[in-house]
């Protein structure tokens, strides 16, 4: 584990963050909770201390290449095993944070982990990003949407600009060559009343992995019609 806390002190470095004592502890028990869960569902494929440094933690942190976190408050959807909202949530204690995922048993290793960190100002939500971007609780309440999951941006900005509020940000972590993507998705962006405002390719700190950050600002208001049924932002996607 020597190897990977060095790499994980280099990458904070690097991307000027600095953690306390107690922080640092945090990150290692998310990696336990992480690998103990892991044993018996399906969380990660990346199970290895440095690489779950490198292509979980750090990953998620990169967020403030594009953005500076202070107190905002961010949906991140389509959480998975909490990437990007844990680390971040880590990191700068003072955002508050809410988990969406569709699947119940990741919730529950997320409860966990939020149990076991004592976090404060994070919750969990089980549900569907088309159902919960029409609910008046959560439809245009966050200053930032993130989102690591894989699917085009298309479909990706039909789940998260409904939950961002005008003004506001949706920050999707890509990989590689975006381009073709970028030009697929300005259609559905400019529909759900969002522009994309920045774009950021770097490697992630310590690796020769290419990341992309993508930055989509919430212009106006998305009309109520999205994000439509469940299901068809991702076969159908706005293009």
């Amino acid at each position: 584990m020597n190897e990977g806390y060095k790499k994980f002190e280099d990458g904070l470095r690097q991307l000027n963050i600095v953690l306390n004592q107690d922080q640092k502890e945090q990150f290692l028990k998310y990696y336990e909770l992480l690998i103990e869960w892991n044993k018996v569902m399906n969380l990660t494929a990346i199970t290895d201390f440095t690489e779950v440094i490198d292509k979980h933690f750090l990953d998620s942190l990169t967020m403030i290449k594009i953005y500076s976190l202070s107190n905002e408050k961010i949906i991140d959807v389509g959480t998975g095993a909490g990437f990007p909202g844990i680390p971040l949530k880590i990191a700068f204690p003072n955002t508050k944070i809410v988990l969406l995922d569709s699947l119940r048993k990741r919730i529950n290793f997320l409860d966990e982990v939020i149990k076991s960190l004592r976090l404060d100002g994070i919750e969990t939500i089980h549900g569907r990003a088309e159902d919960l971007g029409k609910d008046t609780k959560y439809r245009e309440k966050f200053d930032v949407c993130t989102s690591r999951a894989v699917a085009n941006l298309a479909t990706l900005a039909e789940y998260c600009l409904p939950f961002v509020k005008v003004g506001g940000n949706f920050i999707s972590y890509k990989s590689g060559d975006v381009t073709e993507e970028l030009n697929l998705a300005k259609k559905a962006t400019g529909l759900l009343g969002g522009s994309i405002d920045e774009i950021k390719i770097f490697p992630l700190p310590g690796t020769d992995i290419d990341r992309s950050l993508i930055k989509i600002k919430k212009d106006s208001r998305t009309p109520m019609k999205f994000p439509r049924t469940p299901g068809k932002p991702s076969k159908e996607p706005l293009l």
